[in-house]
């Protein structure tokens, strides 16, 4: 479908809500693959934040956005022209134990639209999350609260401003209908993009139910859609396997390297595209602790921040295993899995040697960067601003190393590995602004803090949502210095060390 005759701005698509060309590709598939539903309205909806980045991916502005009749429309109080509602049935693994039929228990997909910008096939799948009670539910109301609703929203424009696969958000609104967790909250409803919402789960509820045709069906519509240069391989289920393995372990080097941890390493919550997805009780590190736990529900520290690489490993066996029918024998499964290891490690050198500004490799450096983590660990100095800060580091002139010093407690074991690190740039004859460019374009200086967007919720729930648009802004400009939104980087005030995030939303 063409877009409306004046629908072209700067050679890109234009639309307004109702005129987008929905198709529902998943909808393909046979009817035992998800339900067809409508969304459950809420009363007087609202708009709480919009994405004009995400929105230009499909065509949208701000300003339609904030039209009460896309209020309604991404609220799920009215169907738009052309989509067909309906929600997934996968099943998982949660915390690693065979937890059976899952599915989407709050998400409602409408469809898929065109993209502006290349994302393989060319269209984005929109998705309400928090759009009420589907067959899947289970004991939950299907639906989302306001806090984890803005949470999900910052965090997944944040990450797609650090460059880092994830699903986008459109908007998110809110309704005063009260939802009760802990206590009674208010409810909202995120609009999700991505090019699929498919994910390891859906592979192993087909697996365990012993259903080889429907298992072939989706990996077919898999590689069809997504992947179509692996049609003519010569085992292109085998093909499958070992891509997304690469894809996952290229998607954990770059979690670790900002500190980024998802809280719910679940296989239902594992991207077949490599994605992240699915944001709950997230955190980016602050005062370093490989072992810190940001999921406030994870008694056993599971999907603890130094536990993320190998628990993705282990996602992707689990998905080797349903697609083994398909794959044909173990030791073709275990070929195909042999990839992540090596592209988790050659990923992370190289993302860690551009953190360090290091433009050669040397046999010394993976010295250099254990000493590092260990000196991060022993004085728990904070993430972001350390690889910041260390980007003003001069090779000859030490006495100006005071602002990321006072970082550390304890300064002469910075100093020790300072001149270590000092000497390795030496070697490489390193240009100390040349080098801070380069370093300040992969160490951003913003990322979504949970004391930030405590802030932000906090505001929100009186209706004051000013300050998730400034932390949208802030956040979509990570590595710009902003010295105007400087207070935005500051270490966490002490209050927020109390704190926590848990499965709750």
């Amino acid at each position: 479908m063409n877009a409306p005759q004046d629908g072209q701005l700067r050679g890109q698509l234009r639309y307004r809500a109702d005129e987008l060309p929905f198709e529902n590709s998943y909808a393909s598939l046979p009817p035992s693959f998800y339900t067809r539903l409508q969304a459950t309205p809420v009363p007087a909806p609202y708009l709480v934040g919009a994405s004009a980045s995400a929105a230009a991916l499909i065509g949208l502005d701000v300003e339609e956005l904030a039209r009460p009749e896309t209020v309604d429309a991404f609220s799920g109080n009215r169907t738009l022209p052309g989509s067909e509602p309906l929600s997934a049935v996968y099943s998982g693994h949660q915390f690693g134990v065979w937890a059976g039929q899952l599915g989407d228990g709050r998400a409602i997909l409408l469809g898929d639209v065109p993209a502006n910008e290349p994302s393989p096939p060319g269209r984005l799948e929109l998705q309400l999350k928090g759009a009420g009670l589907t067959p899947y539910s289970r004991m939950g109301d299907g639906r989302a609260v306001l806090r984890s609703s803005i949470r999900e929203f910052l965090c997944s424009e944040a990450m797609a401003a650090l460059g880092i696969p994830t699903s986008r958000a459109l908007c998110v609104t809110g309704s005063d209908m009260p939802v009760f967790r802990e206590t009674a909250e208010t409810s909202a409803i995120a609009t999700r993009m991505a090019p699929s919402f498919v994910r390891f789960g859906s592979f192993e509820h087909w697996f365990y139910n012993d259903r080889k045709e429907e298992l072939r069906t989706l990996t077919d519509y898999v590689i069809e859609r997504f992947y179509p240069e692996l049609r003519n391989a010569e085992q292109p289920y085998r093909a499958l396997l070992t891509e997304v393995a690469r894809r996952t372990a290229e998607l954990m080097a770059q979690w670790q390297s900002v500190g980024f941890m998802h809280g719910v390493m679940n296989t239902d919550n594992m991207s077949i595209l490599g994605l992240t997805i699915d944001y709950g009780p997230f955190g980016f590190m602050e005062a370093f602790n490989a072992r810190h736990i940001c999921n406030h529900s994870d008694h056993q520290g599971r999907y603890a921040y130094h536990m993320q690489p190998r628990i993705g490993q282990w996602n992707c066996y689990a998905l080797g295993q349903a697609l083994l029918p398909l794959v044909g024998e173990v030791e073709d499964v275990e070929a195909a899995l042999e990839i992540y290891k090596p592209a988790y490690e050659a990923k992370f050198d190289q993302l860690m040697h551009a953190k360090l500004g290091l433009m050669t490799r040397q046999e010394s450096d993976s010295k250099l960067i254990d000493d590092m983590h260990t000196l991060m660990q022993n004085t728990h100095v904070d993430f972001t601003l350390f690889f910041r800060r260390l980007g003003n580091l001069q090779l000859d002139a030490p006495a100006g190393d005071e602002p990321i010093r006072d970082l550390f407690i304890d300064r002469p074991a910075f100093d020790a590995w300072a001149a270590q690190y000092r000497d390795r740039l030496r070697q490489e004859s390193s240009d100390d602004i040349k080098r801070k460019q380069a370093m300040d374009a992969v160490n951003p200086k913003f990322v979504l803090r949970n004391y930030l967007a405590q802030i932000a919720i906090e505001k929100a729930q009186n209706k004051d949502f000013s300050e998730v648009a400034r932390l949208l802004a802030v956040l979509e400009r990570p590595f710009d210095e902003q010295p105007e939104n400087e207070h935005y980087a500051e270490l966490p005030p002490d209050w927020a060390s109390e704190l926590e995030v848990s499965c709750s939303s």
